[in-house]
């Protein structure tokens, strides 16, 4: 599986990005569940939001607080995250991972978009 991020830039507290992930190397990826993470300057790598391939299931870390919206384009083959209100604090590099078929764990995953959020 391979996975490529997309989208990131830099905006001002309140703005909006949409980040991209494009995947390949399967014709499928039903079974899959495909996640965005980010990791902070000087912080530890932390769980932002997932998405089960199959039915579009959705769940979200807390700090989220209904800003961003997960989603998927089966046709594509691409998850999207889509970012509004945010804030300095979002400011971070933002990966995409997956898990494989049935799994939990994320052992496949993209390089980084940055996102900079400026006050």
């Amino acid at each position: 599986v391979q996975l490529q991020a997309s989208g990131g830039g830099m905006v001002q507290a309140g703005g909006s990005l949409r980040l991209s992930c494009a995947a390949s190397g399967r014709n499928t990826f039903s079974g899959y569940l495909m996640g965005w993470f980010r990791q902070a300057p000087g912080k530890e790598r932390e769980f932002v939001s997932r998405i089960r391939w199959s039915s579009g299931t959705t769940y979200y870390a807390d700090f989220v607080d209904g800003r961003f919206t997960i989603s998927r384009d089966t046709r594509r083959n691409t998850v999207y995250l889509q970012m509004n209100s945010l804030k300095p604090v979002d400011t971070a590099v933002y990966y995409c991972a997956s898990t494989g078929v049935g799994g939990t764990e994320y052992n496949y995953w993209g390089r980084g978009t940055l996102v900079t959020v400026s006050s």
